[in-house]
């Protein structure tokens, strides 16, 4: 088996400009979906783009794949961001900010883009 990817390459649709938007970003899994942190929260263009459509792509290696992106709710699912948090503090020793969860979609079912 080989050793998992450092960085996940997220592509969003600018808000703004309604074209495609890449970054390249360190990732943790957790129950079949990714978890990003963004370190700037809420101001990240990133983030932004995808709380205007989180229809997004993302590549790991040599796999792509389709999914819808969330902001993770830290006063609701209080669990979920320590979880993530530690995980990525493990991985790369650092975990603070915003936790974004990226849920593949299902094959054969396309999520929804421009």
């Amino acid at each position: 088996m080989s050793p998992e990817a450092k960085y996940l390459y997220l592509t969003t649709i600018g808000r703004r400009s309604g074209l495609p938007r890449q970054i390249e970003i360190w990732f943790t899994r957790h129950a079949g979906r990714y978890y990003l942190v963004a370190e700037h929260g809420l101001k990240a263009h990133w983030v932004r783009n995808l709380l205007a459509e989180p229809a997004v792509r993302a590549r790991l290696g040599r796999r792509s794949f389709r999914g819808r992106a969330r902001v993770v709710d830290a006063g609701s699912e209080r669990d979920l961001v320590t979880a993530i948090r530690e995980r990525s503090a493990a991985k790369y020793g650092w975990g603070a900010g915003l936790v974004v969860e990226i849920a593949p979609a299902a094959r054969g079912r396309a999520a929804s883009t421009r």
